[in-house]
């Protein structure tokens, strides 16, 4: 049947059955890599139990996974190989509980849990298998986070005793959603490249997707250079966004130079601007975030920056540092927010 010759009602007849099989299709696909998952736990516990079945099964252990890939390669192909096998072998050790694994991997698949088996940190890694299931990241996003240590960053702007100290739901939290460093490798900018401030800006518009993905979660775009206009004079703000998370607009001043007292009085001004006349009765107070290329414990300390719940200053990295690094630059911003807020100082 030609498709101009179908009524509107038939189109839309179409279009319901079409739904359901897209999510058909998307339950089948998650099912198939839920299943997948399981054959592969239970392929390595497999392994694991013939290693450890005692003395007359020792002597060959060495040789059990390239026997065994041997084998099982000719039937089921290369996803049964000597690496996969040792992948299955290492995700049953470092998730022996099969039923608390399963509440974990929701929305994930086995790239996911490849790259989830590099993180050497127990702790770290279980945090970034629950972000990952309940955010649903892409392999993409999950891949970047762990790169740029986004936990340990987020940990160091929590500055929480200790990992178990970290409140299970920090979604009214806006340090939850401060990163510092950022780590803005994909501008395209060299180490100690020299550039202006609206050159930074459009290669953040440029790169607007993926510096979302840095920001975190609920992040939306509202406007670059937003025109506020006063009784006296006209000011511009660099970029704005609005996290739905938090429910707040979150604006953003970027420099190309250190930290200093009259960005944070500027910054100070525009939130306030912004929270007079811009801001939602239904919003939160608005958050204003300074990047710049360093940060100052002084100015933490001393200016209206400190204890403030609504200015935040965080150094932006434009290359991707070495894990070295980058240790040290989140030790170095853990002690610039300890100035900024010093009544946390006696949890850490």
């Amino acid at each position: 049947m030609d498709k101009k010759m179908i009524s509107p009602h038939g189109r839309a007849f179409v279009n319901d059955v079409r739904s359901i099989i897209e999510q058909g299709r998307k339950m089948a696909y998650a099912a198939a890599g839920q299943a997948a998952i399981a054959t592969y736990w239970n392929v390595g516990r497999r392994i694991v139990e013939e290693e450890q079945g005692g003395k007359a099964r020792a002597e060959y252990g060495s040789q059990l996974i390239p026997m065994l890939a041997e084998q099982l390669t000719m039937e089921y192909g290369s996803g049964y190989g000597r690496r996969n096998l040792a992948y299955y072998r290492t995700f049953y050790l470092e998730f022996s509980n099969m039923e608390i694994l399963h509440t974990r991997v929701q929305n994930l698949t086995w790239s996911h849990i490849r790259r989830l088996l590099s993180v050497s940190d127990r702790k770290a890694r279980d945090w970034y298998m629950k972000s990952a299931s309940e955010d649903m990241w892409s392999v993409r996003e999950l891949d970047r986070n762990i790169a740029t240590q986004y936990f340990e960053r987020r940990l160091a702007a929590q500055l929480p005793a200790s990992v178990e100290d970290l409140p299970q739901s920090q979604d009214k939290d806006p340090l939850e959603y401060i990163k510092n460093p950022m780590v803005a490798e994909f501008m395209g900018f060299q180490r100690d490249t020299k550039f202006s401030e609206s050159e930074l800006e459009q290669a953040l518009i440029d790169n607007l997707e993926r510096f979302i993905l840095e920001l975190g979660r609920g992040f939306a775009f509202v406007e670059r250079q937003q025109h506020i206009v006063t009784d006296t004079d006209d000011f511009y703000i660099d970029l704005v966004f609005y996290n739905f998370k938090i429910k707040r607009f979150v604006i953003f001043e970027l420099k190309t130079h250190r930290l200093t007292h009259q960005d944070i009085g500027q910054l100070d001004m525009y939130v306030r601007m912004y929270d007079d006349l811009l801001k939602g009765d239904d919003d939160q107070p608005t958050i204003g975030v300074l990047l710049c290329t360093d940060t100052d414990n002084t100015i933490a300390r001393y200016s209206v920056l400190h204890d403030s719940d609504q200015l935040y200053a965080a150094k932006y990295m434009t290359f991707m540092p070495t894990e070295e690094e980058l240790r040290r630059e989140i030790e170095q911003q853990k002690q610039f927010f300890l100035m900024q807020h010093e009544k946390k100082e006696e949890k850490v």
